[in-house]
């Protein structure tokens, strides 16, 4: 069975809560990062900072999801308070530790599983006597009139999961180093039109056997998370009065405001996305039937019509979609499981939650 490793943020947590490694670490860290010596970190000086501090949490290289760019614009904001200035190293040490904290804690609610992926499950699905009907029923389900039995392969792998043993063939790296090689090694010229469900059969299972040898030659590593939001982080805020105006006064800091004091309501998605960490919700734009709430929400309570309103009914309405969200949530949970492959090992991958070694303190 392949090896597990589950990222809950006790590592962070161990490294911040450890005052002399930690200031060592900031010390380090702060000097090899500071490159014209000034003593204060530009922006484009923090850039490395952020992308390590991704790659020691196992998020995906930057610019290859949604969900953890977001993550990454958050920490640079967060570094340099939104305003283009150079970080001093107690800024920098400030907030390098609440940005780990908060990494540990939403780690701790939504833990991150490292799968290594070495081909055995998939050799065991392909013995299993599961492997036919779903094959057949995926080979079903693919509709390409015109396409060669390589193309309905290639379409058969996109649709296999990590539960099958298979990494995410949408990962262009795999598509490129696993799926397309077996496919084009085992696969000759074969022209049969349509392709029949028998020769689709007997070839998608050659392959499959050649792709979990592949895996065996060279493992590969996914990060996998699982979330259902089912309202229960909504529930939580609107029932804590000072949490809620907290948040909600954060929130509608950053929308600007007419000389009458107004803000319109096209700003309201804006306001709900920095509500988003505080209800437990994930960011807007990084799940799609997310977003489909949100967009039904903001539709029942006429949220849409850019109308100018008063600071008071504007947090008003956020309150109200929130609401809303949470009664939708509750009734239908979303689940969303996330697979994105990891192509650095991770213990060598980071410099940054590695405490520098014996001979440099």
């Amino acid at each position: 069975m392949e090896k597990n490793e589950v990222m809950d943020g006790s590592d962070i947590m161990k490294l911040v809560g450890n005052e002399a490694v930690f200031s060592n670490f900031v010390d380090h860290k702060f000097e090899e990062l500071d490159i014209d010596q000034d003593g204060k970190l530009s922006v484009k000086e923090l850039q490395p900072a952020v992308a390590d501090i991704g790659v020691a949490l196992g998020l995906p290289a930057q610019g290859s999801s949604p969900e953890s760019d977001h993550i990454y614009s958050e920490v640079l904001q967060e570094f340099t308070h939104g305003k283009q200035e150079k970080v001093s190293k107690t800024e920098f040490k400030e907030v390098l530790s609440d940005i780990l904290l908060g990494m540990a804690a939403g780690l701790k609610r939504d833990p991150i599983v490292l799968l290594r992926m070495d081909g055995e499950d998939l050799l065991e699905f392909v013995k299993s006597p599961a492997f036919e009907p779903e094959i057949l029923s995926i080979f079903s389900e693919i509709e390409l009139p015109d396409g060669s039995l390589k193309d309905h392969i290639i379409k058969a792998f996109e649709k296999l999961t990590v539960d099958h043993g298979m990494p995410p063939a949408s990962d262009s790296w795999v598509m490129s180093n696993v799926v397309e090689p077996v496919v084009d090694s085992c696969i000759g010229a074969s022209n049969e039109q349509p392709v029949s469900q028998e020769t689709f059969l007997a070839e998608f299972k050659k392959v499959a056997e050649s792709a979990a040898q592949r895996l065996k030659e060279q493992p590969v590593i996914v990060a996998h998370s699982e979330n259902t939001f089912d309202g229960s982080g909504i529930r939580r805020l609107l029932s804590n009065k000072f949490e809620l105006d907290k948040a909600l006064d954060s929130a509608v800091k950053t929308v600007p405001k007419d000389r009458h004091g107004k803000m319109s309501k096209e700003y309201l998605r804006v306001a709900l996305d920095l509500l988003a960490p505080s209800a437990g919700l994930p960011p807007i734009g990084a799940v799609d039937q997310m977003d489909k709430i949100i967009i039904e929400a903001c539709k029942m309570l006429d949220a849409d019509d850019g109308k100018m309103v008063k600071e008071e009914e504007f947090k008003k309405l956020l309150t109200e979609v929130l609401g809303s969200m949470m009664l939708q949530l509750e009734g239908n949970p979303v689940s969303v499981s996330t697979n994105s492959v990891v192509h650095e090992p991770l213990a060598s991958a980071s410099t940054l939650l590695q405490p520098p070694s014996n001979s440099e303190m």
